[in-house]
Order: C-alpha cells, then sequence, then structure tokens
C-alpha cells in the first residue's frame, strides 16, 4: 500500500518517517510523495584521464571520480551525454516497515535530465541522504541549482517488519551516507571463476 499526503504526513509527525531538514508541506508534499531537494556536492568521472573502470579494483573506481562542490547562487552544468552523482539536502530515515521509492520530477525529467538509472528502492531501515545518478539525454546542457526540488520520495508499506533492515546488514555499504558516495562494487566478494566447458578446453 502506497501511503498518501495524509499518511505521510502522519508517519513524519510520529517520527516514523524521518527527514532532516524538516520538509515544508506546502511546497514539497504531493499527493503520494514529498520532494526533496538537490545538494551542493556532485561527483563526475574523469573520463580523460582514465579509460575503462575496473569494478574489483577500489582505487579504479575512486580514482576516476572528482568531487566538485559548488558554491553560492552558481549552478551545476550538465553537458549533453554527461554523468553525474549528486545527493539530497535532506536525509531520509525509514522504519522497518517501510520502503521508499525515488522518482525524478516530471518537471525536470522533460530537460532531459533523469536523476536515477536504476537505485530507485530504498529499502525498509535506510538512514542517509539519496545519491542520485544523474544523466543529460537531451541535446542541450541544463543547469541545475542546489537547492532546487529535484526528486520525489513515496513511500509504501511491506507486509511485515523485515528481518534485517538495511542500517544492520552486513554489507550496508551506503548506510549513513551524508554525501554521493562512488560506487563500492569492489568491497562485494569477487565472484567464483566461470567454468570453461569442456569442448572450449579443447
Amino acid at each position: 500500500m502506497i501511503l498518501s499526503d495524509r499518511d505521510i504526513l502522519r508517519a513524519l509527525d510520529e517520527g516514523r518517517i524521518k527527514v532532516d531538514t524538516a520538509p515544508d508541506p506546502a511546497t514539497q508534499l504531493g499527493s503520494v510523495s514529498i520532494d526533496f531537494r538537490l545538494g551542493r556536492t556532485f561527483m563526475v568521472f574523469e573520463h580523460s584521464r582514465y579509460s575503462f573502470i575496473d569494478p574489483r579494483q577500489p582505487q579504479s573506481i575512486g580514482d576516476a571520480m572528482r568531487t566538485i562542490e559548488v558554491e553560492g547562487e552558481d549552478p551545476f552544468i550538465m553537458q549533453p551525454g554527461d554523468f553525474a552523482l549528486a545527493a539530497t539536502v535532506e536525509t531520509l530515515e525509514l522504519p522497518d516497515d517501510l520502503l521508499g521509492r525515488l522518482e525524478g520530477r516530471s518537471s525536470i525529467a522533460r530537460l532531459g535530465i533523469t536523476v536515477h538509472s536504476t537505485a530507485a528502492v530504498f529499502e525498509p531501515g535506510w538512514v542517509g541522504t539519496a545519491t542520485m545518478e544523474l544523466s543529460n539525454l537531451g541535446r542541450m546542457a541544463v543547469a541545475l541549482y542546489p537547492g532546487m526540488r529535484i526528486c520525489s520520495f513515496s513511500f509504501e508499506t511491506v507486509s511485515s517488519p523485515v528481518m534485517t533492515p538495511y542500517r544492520a546488514k552486513q554489507n550496508a555499504k551506503y548506510a549513513g551516507q551524508v554525501t554521493p558516495r562512488a560506487s563500492l562494487l569492489a568491497e562485494e566478494n569477487r565472484p567464483p571463476p566461470v567454468p570453461v566447458s569442456a569442448d572450449r578446453r579443447g
């Protein structure tokens, strides 16, 4: 069941859903969602310096990304084809029986900007800011201003409280993040090698 605006406000008042800084219902509350704002920190790939990324090597991912802090009223310019990681201003904390879904705002999408590739579901027990995967699919550069409403969260109840909330998982790589965080795929165990079939060993 998706929470309505009435249920979202009740969950915020009761502290079941925690959002810091507190959202302004007059400007951020939708019928079944609440808008989050764009932060000032962005991470971009230094594609001119590195020819490829090796997801099994932490330094390959970390070294290939550069952090940009936008100052004052300056915008972050997304060029056509650009990709950047960014975080929301707000921190979200979910209880063990609610999941969050992040979606881009229609007004932003109509400029050619997507805010997530696949990371739309925030598991019960999530805590931290949301890292967004920004892409410019259009043919014109777009100025994104820190503080603008960039995405929305809707919330759904699960059938029962989860046994292991996200914040308690041993592999909760992104729990508690406050700035955009590069992929931590390299921290996962390496998969076993794919066996070579007998007829290909020759």
